[in-house]
């Protein structure tokens, strides 16, 4: 299962990112998963549940924002967002089309808590 290795490269990221801002824990992260990326966002959900213990992160909540197939038709030219997962144009049929998103898995935020300066 590849998600285990997705959310241990994830963690490490958000360790990262706490050092550079000096934050002292995570509270929420939010990534984004494009249907096409290949991660089962219920899997990504477990092994992060699974691995965020002993680490900054521990008490953290995973936001997953499922980003959808978008398609430009090469034809047409129409830009469309689609509930199915096959490449035709919905305005026009053509198979000549270039995906635009739908794709990716990104790091969209990271909630931090930091030391109470008095």
């Amino acid at each position: 299962m590849h998600e285990f290795s997705i959310v241990q490269s994830l963690l490490e990221l958000v360790e990262k990112i706490c050092e550079e801002h000096k934050a002292k824990s995570v509270s929420k992260v939010v990534v984004s998963v494009g249907v096409l990326s290949g991660v089962e966002p219920h899997l990504l959900k477990v092994a992060f549940d699974t691995f965020k213990e002993n680490t900054i992160a521990h008490s953290a909540e995973l936001l997953l924002e499922i980003e959808g197939l978008t398609l430009r038709c090469n034809e047409c030219g129409a830009v469309s967002e689609k509930k199915e997962l096959n490449i035709l144009c919905p305005k026009c049929g053509s198979f000549n089309t270039t995906i635009e998103g739908g794709q990716d898995l990104l790091l969209r935020s990271v909630e931090m808590e930091y030391e109470d300066e008095d």
